[in-house]
């Protein structure tokens, strides 16, 4: 095996959590003109650090090539939205936020979050690295510089004047191959008497609920409360309040500050949750290895009940174009044989194809013409905004299937 060292803490890592074997990248979708050529395809492996419990996939692509030109805007979910508004107005109240401070998100995609301090007149920027997605901000009003960010990007922020009151992050630090540059950036741009809210989906619910399909070449780490502390230790920043969400299937929403703002204080709930987190086994190698075998359940069974319906004559599609889906349907190894279509709301992901398995995504008035027997929910974290868009399916009987963590059929 190749030498791997831990992003977090640069230990040797020799522990596998879980190889999904090759596949290509998620959110790398086919379009019409590309349907006859190959198709990059990589390993799909994790380590986890026996020294700071850090998963990490191995890294095959840049994040260049990955992120400079996006499929995913954000602002496509309503009920990732309604989190959103719900968010700002927690926040601006929390921080008093007011006219003369500054909210800076990193990985701020199509303006999705700012929007809404933008309505309360509380001046915002946003780093995306994606350029179509950023131009989308900027079209909507929404001050948005093109650059992926780190020390260096902090620093010519700061060069400019710009410090960051409150600095987010949802959903990115996944995506940061190096960690320790991108919180060394982080501590830079904060103001000193400033907060960071992050968001990122938790660890421990991820194996507790054998969600193996959230894992994909574009999320280089995957984060408990225990190794998020030390990551952020490491840099003079404290975590000194947490918050268990449900959004993506169970996420945290860490706060943290400059260590010398806060002395050593935290919450009830930081302690509370780093306890949780030992009970169940985050800080022991056996939790991580007895993972593979679960996923490989979800799996079996997924196909057996796949093949059963097409055996018996039903109609099967998909509903959304996630990358979770991508690595649901590469690893299972169901393609056009299982699934007819998929549909997604995006028109950014219509009228091309899912990496690697080829199945076509079109738009949501798909479902009405065909009406199919079952819709597999590929976005099953968002199953009940989708259920609700489409209830019209048991005018004709139709059917949802929910994926992970087992086979569930909604009538």
């Amino acid at each position: 095996m190749l030498t791997r060292n831990c992003r977090l803490c640069g230990h040797t890592l020799s522990h596998i959590f879980i190889d999904l074997g090759i596949s290509p990248l998620a959110n790398s979708y086919v379009s019409q003109a590309r349907l006859h050529q190959m198709e990059p395809m990589y390993p799909l492996r994790t380590f986890v650090c026996e020294e700071c419990f850090l998963v990490q996939a191995e890294d095959f692509e840049s994040p260049q090539h990955i992120f400079s030109d996006y499929a995913y805007f954000s602002s496509y979910s309503d009920s990732w939205l309604a989190h959103c508004k719900r968010y700002a107005d927690m926040i601006t109240e929390r921080c008093a936020l007011t006219p003369d401070r500054q909210v800076i998100e990193i990985a701020s995609n199509d303006g999705y979050l700012l929007q809404y301090f933008k309505e309360k007149g509380i001046p915002v920027l946003g780093i995306e690295p994606a350029a179509n997605v950023a131009e989308r901000a900027n079209e909507r009003g929404i001050p948005t510089s093109v650059e992926f960010f780190g020390q260096e990007a902090a620093a010519s922020l700061l060069e400019q004047g710009k410090r960051a009151d409150l600095l987010i992050g949802n959903n990115v630090l996944a995506h940061v191959p190096d960690l320790n540059d991108f919180v060394a950036g982080m501590k830079l741009l904060l103001a000193d008497s400033g907060v960071i809210t992050m968001e990122f989906p938790h660890l421990m619910r991820l194996i507790q609920e054998i969600q193996f399909d959230t894992i994909y070449h574009e999320h280089y780490s995957y984060f408990s409360l225990t190794a998020v502390e030390r990551l952020f230790a490491k840099h003079d920043l404290i975590v000194f309040d947490v918050e268990q969400l449900e959004t993506h299937g169970g996420s945290l929403r860490i706060y943290a500050a400059h260590r010398s703002r806060m002395g050593g204080a935290v919450s009830s709930s930081v302690i509370e949750l780093l306890s949780q987190e030992e009970t169940f086994g985050m800080t022991r190698i056996q939790t991580y290895a007895d993972f593979k075998e679960k996923a490989v359940k979800v799996k079996r069974q997924l196909l057996r009940f796949l093949i059963s319906l097409k055996e018996s004559g039903k109609s099967v599609v998909g509903y959304g174009a996630p990358a979770k889906g991508n690595t649901l349907l590469n690893y299972c190894g169901i393609d056009r044989d299982y699934l007819d279509y998929t549909v997604d709301r995006s028109p950014h992901k219509q009228g091309l194809f899912l990496p690697g398995s080829r199945i076509p995504i079109c738009e949501p008035d798909r479902l009405k013409e065909t009406r199919p027997d079952y819709v597999l929910i590929l976005p099953w974290n968002l199953k009940q905004e989708i259920m609700a868009q489409t209830e019209y399916i048991r005018e004709w009987g139709g059917c949802w299937i929910i994926p992970v963590p087992e086979v569930e059929v909604i009538e």
